[in-house]
């Protein structure tokens, strides 16, 4: 089994690079996606990447999650 992510763009934001990103990474375990999420979600953000959704294989575990910060 692998998990990935898959990017949804801000409006208005245009194409994204998912490997420049590394969002065309896989990992092992939902954890692992988890802790990459929490180390460059602010660059996703930066890139144009409104929310995200995990998937295991092709099944859809939660998402899509807004990037932004809650308030």
């Amino acid at each position: 089994m692998s998990w990935h992510w898959q990017p949804s763009a801000r409006p208005g934001a245009g194409a994204i690079d998912t490997a420049e990103l590394g969002l065309d990474q896989q990992f092992p375990s939902q954890g692992d996606a988890e802790s990459w999420l929490g180390e460059v979600y602010p660059d996703l953000m930066q890139a144009g990447v409104d929310s995200v959704t995990l998937y295991e294989d092709e099944r859809l575990v939660y998402g899509p999650m807004s990037l932004e910060p809650e308030g």
